[in-house]
């Protein structure tokens, strides 16, 4: 069911959002009120006061579920504001349960703190999607003052369901909070993922890096097919995919925080006029943006000499502009005054920004955004970040060192950036699972390098598509792939670095650079 094609041109998405919301609520009661009728009609008819069957209407079919039968799924974590003494733990479970929580300790065998847990009920109606009526149960605990670079075991569980008890060893999982001090360590990154054999090989890959935590540069799981983030195209989304989903990456994110920015699949306009009801019920994320409640995708973290910021490109996209200036600018100003606040910060020598919509890329689907272009560039130059990571695009794609829209010198596979110099380089990184794109020129990448002078590519504006030919696209592989990125802190005065590598899903290397600072 969607919006008439009168109105739709028409209304704001919280607009179109509040009056597809209506529709279906009278749906749903015109459809209760025909159960409710017919069963009156047998009354009638046979005298009687019986119902032909009235437990499925009038009782939940879960009502008297044993807890013990009902097993935890979907682990996955996330840091707080502090990565050294906060962690966020997240979970699923398939029925209710009475007084969820979670136990934690220094040793698998000792789980003896219990904390209480939080039920995130969400509802997906019949007539939103693929499937009837559907409950999806996310769980959630918030640990705080926990000791920095320490390893801590937990298990979740809820009345009936005890993961201390020595049968349930096998669901006692572990993670590890960031150092106080600066140490060296591994992250990894990839945007545009989905439920796949695909997905579930390099999500393997991923585990193998032994990252300190992954970065999904948003378009989650592709639940909401269609990308536009309108409530009109609710009838192509499956609230299911959800659920498989968070099963395929738990054996990844149930030890590794798995932190996330939002793309233009995961605006599902049923939950909330923006988009993100949905996502706030799965994940809960620092929270320490300009407005938590708007803007659930939009933090930071500092974990050792890395600062990492997550903002939301949905708010700039002309290509995609559902949720274009949804934040009235707040976003973009708040970036600004978090950007000079990490860049002045005292140990951080590297800034690193990861978003969904990229500022520079070839393909033949999206391209460059010129949203991206026109509010955030300008900031990435202005503070010196040290890398951009996107996804949107579902390839690897590197430029060299860009400076107002052109490459200020070539970074070769192997070179060495030096941001001091100026110039930001971007990676796409949106190859990680869901279908690959292919580039206008011929691929480039490691052993296989192709150098082309200009590159024909396009950016949208504000009045669509805009042709360019471009000289800042240096490595263009269009298979699927993750990054790792190792970081070497080092003394204050000499120089730290971040050695980038993107991996393919055989594990070969098709792309290498480091980028060096001198240390704070």
């Amino acid at each position: 069911m969607g919006i008439p094609a009168r109105l739709a041109d028409t209304l704001s998405m919280p607009e179109r959002h509040e009056y597809l919301r209506n529709a279906l609520s009278r749906r749903s009661l015109l459809r209760t009120s025909a159960i409710a009728v017919g069963a009156g009609a047998g009354l009638a008819s046979s005298g009687t006061a019986t119902a032909a069957t009235p437990d499925l209407v009038t009782r939940s079919a879960t009502e008297h579920v044993d807890g013990s039968l009902v097993a935890p799924y979907g682990r996955h974590l996330a840091y707080g504001a502090d990565p050294r003494t906060q962690m966020r733990v997240s979970w699923q479970v398939p029925l209710p349960v009475r007084n969820p929580f979670l136990r934690i300790g220094l040793s698998p065998l000792d789980l003896g703190h219990k904390v209480p847990a939080e039920v995130r009920d969400l509802f997906t109606p019949a007539g939103v999607g693929k499937s009837a009526d559907i409950d999806q149960y996310y769980v959630h605990a918030a640990l705080d003052n926990l000791r920095p670079g320490t390893t801590y075991y937990y298990g979740v569980g809820h009345d009936g369901f005890e993961p201390a008890h020595p049968g349930a060893a096998h669901t006692v999982y572990s993670f590890t909070t960031a150092p106080a001090v600066v140490r060296p360590f591994t992250f990894t990154a990839f945007g545009d993922q989905n439920p796949s054999y695909t997905s579930i090989g390099l999500n393997a890959l991923v585990q193998a890096q032994n990252p300190a935590f992954h970065l999904h540069a948003g378009d989650i799981c592709y639940a909401e097919e269609t990308g536009h983030g309108l409530p009109a195209d609710s009838s192509n989304y499956d609230a299911r995919q959800w659920d498989q989903f968070l099963a395929q990456i738990e054996p990844t994110s149930s030890r590794v925080p798995w932190m996330v920015a939002f793309g233009n699949h995961d605006m599902e306009a049923w939950y909330s006029p923006n988009g993100y009801g949905g996502n706030e019920a799965r994940f809960t994320l620092p929270g320490n943006g300009f407005d938590p409640e708007k803007a659930p995708g939009v933090y930071s973290f500092v974990h050792g000499n890395v600062a990492v910021v997550s903002v939301d490109a949905n708010d700039v996209s002309y290509e995609i502009p559902a949720n274009r200036g949804y934040t009235s600018g707040k976003q973009t100003a708040w970036l600004d005054r978090r950007l000079g606040e990490l860049r002045r910060r005292p140990g951080v020598d590297f800034v690193v920004v990861f978003h969904h919509h990229c500022a520079y890329s070839t393909t033949s689907s999206h391209a460059s955004e010129g949203g991206v272009r026109e509010q955030w560039v300008p900031l990435y130059e202005k503070h010196q970040v040290d890398l951009v990571v996107n996804g949107h695009n579902h390839v690897y794609e590197r430029t060299d060192p860009v400076l107002r829209d052109k490459a200020v010198r070539e970074l070769p596979v192997g070179g060495t950036h030096e941001p001091s110099r100026g110039g930001v380089v971007y990676v796409t990184a949106g190859a990680g699972g869901e279908s690959v794109y292919s580039f206008p020129v011929a691929d480039s990448y490691e052993g296989h390098e192709d150098e082309v002078g200009a590159v024909p590519t396009y950016y949208t504006g504000a009045g669509g598509k805009v042709t360019e030919n471009v000289d800042w696209s240096r490595v263009r592989y269009p298979g699927y792939s993750f990054i790792r990125v190792d970081v070497k802190p080092a003394p204050v005065g000499r120089t730290a670095t971040l050695t980038v590598r993107a991996l393919a899903a055989t594990g070969a290397e098709v792309d290498r650079f480091v980028v060096a600072r001198k240390a704070g």
